[in-house]
């Protein structure tokens, strides 16, 4: 048996990553050779991460990356919130990133299969991540945006936002775009997220499903329930503006000055710059948005750790 020594553990913790012991584990294993030890952990982490992946993962993080004229972002998850302040985990993210620019797959599926490096796909290298840091994670999904852009990330990557703007030459090159683009993309993530950008993109089914809940609103109030169908077919008129100033992203009060719409800034700022600006598209990620969050109990989880 060859003698293991504190610095092949320490060499071999950091070329994977892996905790101290379990390197240790791995050279013995290995009889001390280095690159058997390597195989064998990252083996091992196939085996831990199989073993974690029906574990909740509602946490993580909504990362940016931009270069030249194209954004990308991504929402990874894991268990904690603690894990996303690693920073191995911030280095695997940025990775991704890099990836997603220079692969540009179509699908989360197709994205797993492509390179991550020299040593890993990104499915195995997502895999030795988890046993790395001992968490299930995910990929959850991507987006890549070509074009005049600004992003915007929130509370530490909670939220992120990419706007893609249609803007001539004037206004795109002029010194105060980037901060009006920015100002649209700190819109989107406000309280109130819009869910289109203007009211030619909401889908009738939408509005109806609206005006059918407006309209069940007015008849449970019993000063309305016996009017006629056709006045409270007017007050549901009425009301539905209201629904578009809030789905809306141009219809929606700026958050920065309420007494105009976002409409009428982006036409502000057009008129101002000398050009013209459309607001083509936005996209929206908030972190865990309608995953099945993890419930701990500590109570449970000191017991345990007691035994």
């Amino acid at each position: 048996m060859a003698a293991i020594t504190a610095k092949m553990v320490s060499d071999l913790r950091a070329k994977t990553g892996v905790g101290m012991m379990d390197c240790k584990k791995a050279l013995n294993e290995a009889n001390g050779d280095f690159d058997k030890a390597v195989k064998i952990l990252r083996e091992k982490g196939l085996s831990v991460a199989a073993k974690k992946a029906g574990r909740v993962a509602a946490e993580g993080v909504v990362d940016i990356m931009v270069e030249g004229n194209t954004a990308v972002m991504i929402e990874v998850n894991s268990e904690t919130d603690f894990v996303a302040k690693n920073e191995t985990f911030k280095e695997f993210v940025r990775g991704l990133e890099k990836t997603l620019l220079a692969t540009r797959p179509a699908t989360v599926e197709a994205f797993l299969a492509e390179k991550y490096d020299d040593n890993f796909t990104v499915e195995a290298k997502l895999k030795d991540m988890i046993f790395t840091i001992g968490e299930n994670m995910n990929i959850r999904r991507f987006v890549i945006v070509d074009g005049v852009v600004s992003t915007y990330i929130h509370g530490n990557g909670g939220t992120g936002v990419i706007v893609k703007f249609i803007a001539d030459d004037a206004a795109a090159n002029n010194a105060g775009f980037a901060e009006f683009a920015k100002n649209i993309a700190l819109q989107i993530a406000a309280g109130n997220p819009p869910a289109y950008v203007s009211r030619d993109e909401v889908p009738a089914s939408a509005v109806e499903e609206e005006k059918a809940i407006l309209i069940a609103q007015i008849k449970n109030d019993e000063k309305n329930a016996k009017k006629p169908d056709a006045i409270i077919e007017k007050m549901v008129t009425g009301k539905i503006g209201k629904f578009y100033e809030r789905v809306c992203l141009v219809e929606q009060a700026y958050v920065k000055d309420d007494d105009m719409k976002v409409g009428e800034y982006v036409a502000k700022c057009a008129k101002d710059f000398g050009g013209e600006i459309a607001i083509d598209s936005f996209y929206l990620y908030e972190k865990g948005e309608g995953l099945e969050k993890r419930e701990d109990n500590f109570g449970d989880e000191i017991a345990e750790l007691l035994k």
